[in-house]
């Protein structure tokens, strides 16, 4: 199966390819699939990092192969193995989880991922995200550890609010309901009072990242601010 247009550019760009071979399959509720990887040399070459994210190749169910962005969880450099988290819905990434199993193989290109808790660690950071992003949120939980944190999540099945958060002694979470495009996550974002020298963070689908990070944008400096569309 050919990778396209987009395959192209990064392999242009010299993007680092792996091959990807699953170890395990975890069901963490109705919508939410964890499957566990040795990654074929990914992270001898790449430093684990907050956030950490690969592209993974999809069969799209005819010739080609399309790619989603998908992040590391629980990464172990000295065994090479990690895990990836599924919210599960209708799309060739979902429908391989579904089918994945032990032994199965898949292809990722590693090109884009960058991040870093900033220093001195802010006083604060709000972060707003749903079941996509909730592998990200939580690495980035574990990164900052007991820096006071507020958390906005975005829910849609009734079972996403049991999904579990890592959250630190000074966390708070809050879940809203998926309605009218990102809405109530924009509306928290817009109404937000925070430290001027907190940090934000935003991974949702692409217009609500835009709109909260514009809102963030007119309370923080754009150093304090950072945000990855994650789906559309």
């Amino acid at each position: 199966m050919g990778k396209g247009f987009n395959g192209f550019v990064l392999k242009a760009l010299r993007a680092d390819d792996y091959r990807l071979t699953v170890t395990g399959t975890r069901q963490i509720s109705d919508h939410y699939l964890r499957l566990s990887f040795t990654g074929g040399g990914l992270l001898a070459a790449h430093p684990v990092h907050p956030t950490q994210w690969i592209r993974i190749w999809f069969p799209d169910g005819g010739e080609n192969l399309v790619q989603r962005g998908y992040t590391l969880v629980d990464p172990d450099p000295a065994g090479d193995a990690f895990d990836i988290e599924f919210a599960l819905h209708a799309g060739p990434a979902s429908q391989w989880a579904r089918d994945a199993a032990v032994g199965d193989v898949v292809d990722a290109t590693v090109m884009g991922s960058k991040f870093a808790v900033p220093q001195p660690v802010p006083p604060e950071f709000v972060i707003f995200g749903d079941t996509a992003s909730l592998p990200a949120i939580n690495s980035l939980l574990e990164a900052i550890g007991e820096t006071p944190a507020r958390v906005w999540l975005e829910w849609q099945h009734e079972s996403d609010r049991e999904l579990p958060v890592r959250t630190g002694p000074k966390t708070e979470v809050s879940w809203v309901e998926r309605a009218g495009d990102g809405q109530a996550l924009r509306q928290v974002a817009e109404s937000l009072t925070c430290a001027p020298d907190a940090f934000g963070w935003a991974a949702c689908d692409a217009a609500t990242t835009r709109a909260i990070l514009k809102a963030l944008k007119s309370r923080l400096p754009k150093e304090n601010v950072a945000g990855r569309a994650y789906w559309k």
